[in-house]
């Protein structure tokens, strides 16, 4: 039996990799897929954990050599998926989710027909700001670009299979769970 992806997609802030924990934490079917990312590690973040960290160099050179089933250049980083993680996973029956960006959701979406699509919306554009800057992981500029890349990001909302309001997290995860229930069921 093959295994089923699920994309989660949101704008930074949306709360996107908090569901994803919440989900993961209550489904042992589910796996994570570890992105590749040319972003500098954030306090607490832990290489081939949080992401698998690496240089600008080293990623372009994997990209040529066709190691990625999707690539994105978002904020100003490179983030990739794993093709061959993926193939080992789905072989092994197990459901990956993938917490990518839009752009790769299509990418995803065209090698994967089959993929479930799901994108996580926060409540308004002024809770998403209140989100960034209360992370306080982030400069005022680059906030400024993480708002400016949301409206463009909300907009492809539409793409998706589903799409989840984060206005309460509790809410937010159960309508996820459901989700992924009623994919599996079909």
């Amino acid at each position: 039996m093959s295994g089923r992806i699920f994309i989660l997609a949101a704008p930074s802030g949306a709360g996107k990799s908090s569901l994803v924990a919440a989900l993961l934490a209550d489904d042992p079917q589910l796996k994570l897929s570890v992105s590749f990312t040319t972003r500098k590690p954030r306090t607490g973040e832990v290489d081939g954990v949080a992401y698998n960290f690496t240089t600008v160099t080293d990623f372009l050179e994997r990209r040529a050599r066709g190691e990625f089933l999707e690539n994105a250049k978002v904020h100003d980083n490179y983030y990739a998926t794993s093709r061959t993680w993926i193939a080992q996973v789905l072989s092994e029956g197990r459901d990956i989710v993938l917490e990518i960006d839009w752009q790769g959701a299509e990418q995803v979406r065209a090698a994967f027909p089959a993929v479930h699509s799901i994108f996580v919306m926060p409540p308004s554009l002024d809770e998403l700001e209140r989100r960034l800057r209360g992370r306080d992981t982030d400069s005022p500029e680059a906030i400024a670009t993480r708002l400016a890349n949301a409206r463009i990001e909300m907009e492809k909302a539409s793409r998706f299979d589903y799409t989840v309001v984060n206005d309460q997290f509790d809410h937010a995860l159960v309508e996820l769970k459901r989700i992924i229930a009623q994919c599996r069921a079909a």
